[in-house]
């Protein structure tokens, strides 16, 4: 699989508004507006950091992944996302190595971009994201 590098860091958070008002004003980070991404269950800000984005995950449910993550595991670090060329070729490859796939085709994220996820059971307990750019 070849990767151009990280894209964002998914970060899960209890309150999209406190998260995004301590990293600009105690870090002095530019912070995106919010967005609400109702099927997904979730609203999200970016916060740019240079080449790497941190993305803000704060959940609209309490049903949603990003509140049973906060439930399981707390506040913090939820995905890494990895820019690929061809993520169709991506996903077999690391198919056919064996690697367990949450998707084995790419979906279309808010953004009109195809993005899959990594089993995090297949890369020691990191939850991973591939998006083609």
């Amino acid at each position: 699989m070849k990767t151009k590098g990280v894209d964002h860091i998914g970060v899960a958070v209890k309150d999209l508004r406190e998260a995004s008002n301590y990293y600009r004003n105690q870090l002095g980070l530019e912070v995106s507006e919010t967005h609400d991404l109702p099927q997904q269950k979730l609203r999200m800000a970016y916060v740019n950091t240079g080449a790497t984005r941190l993305e803000l995950l704060e959940p609209t449910s309490e049903d949603s992944v990003i509140a049973k993550f906060i439930q399981k595991s707390g506040e913090g670090i939820h995905h890494i996302c990895l820019i690929v060329e061809d993520i169709e070729r991506s996903l077999a490859e690391l198919k056919s190595k064996g690697v367990r796939l949450i998707d084995e085709k790419p979906r279309i994220n808010a953004h009109g971009e195809k993005i899959a996820f990594i089993n995090p059971k297949s890369s020691r307990r990191v939850l991973l994201e591939l998006k083609e750019k």
